[in-house]
């Protein structure tokens, strides 16, 4: 009697849920994490959460800026492509030990030319005994990998609640730490 009945998790209604908004990251399913075991698990997993993202990049990597991951070409152009097409994006970059003005790193080289879109810092030394790495994209997706030194790791794509929990520590180990440049 009446219309008709709709169930849903917390019973029966008369009417029915909205439908999900179609293009929200934040409402769809939730991927199973991806186990990491290689260099070239990361990189697919690291280039997979930059394409993602839309807003802000957050790395926290050792001093050598891990040239295999980070200091090849095809990631420093996904960069360029990502901070060129988003209005306002940023990378920050967060390294263990200081890197030197003197140095060499790509990386460094693209923040130079690109000032005002990634910044480079080391971390505070309350946080030097961290050894882990971890690069984030906007608050969505998460690549960790519990060693820096290697290369295990588990990352978490349309993972929110994980990608959050994270960015928030990064974030507080950013405000602890001073600007390089």
């Amino acid at each position: 009697m009446g219309g008709p009945q709709y169930y849903f998790a917390g019973g029966v209604s008369g009417n029915p849920a909205p439908p999900p908004v179609l293009g929200r990251r934040d409402l769809a399913a939730p991927e199973p994490l991806l186990v990491l075991s290689n260099v070239e698990d990361v990189r697919e997993a690291t280039r997979r959460a930059t394409l993602s993202a839309h807003r802000l990049l957050s790395i926290f990597t050792t001093y050598e800026i891990e040239p295999k991951l980070y200091e090849t070409e095809a990631f420093l152009e996904l960069i360029k492509r990502f901070l060129l097409n988003h209005t306002f994006a940023k990378v920050r970059v967060l390294t263990h030990r200081p890197v030197p003005p003197t140095t060499r790193h790509r990386m460094v080289a693209l923040s130079r030319r690109l000032s005002g879109h990634i910044e480079i810092r080391a971390a505070h030394e309350q946080f030097a005994a961290r050894q882990s790495a971890m690069f984030i994209a906007d608050a969505n997706a998460i690549v960790y990998r519990s060693q820096v030194t290697g290369w295990d790791g588990v990352a978490g794509f349309n993972q929110p609640p994980i990608a959050r929990l994270y960015l928030q520590e990064f974030d507080e180990m950013w405000v602890a730490s001073v600007p390089r440049y």
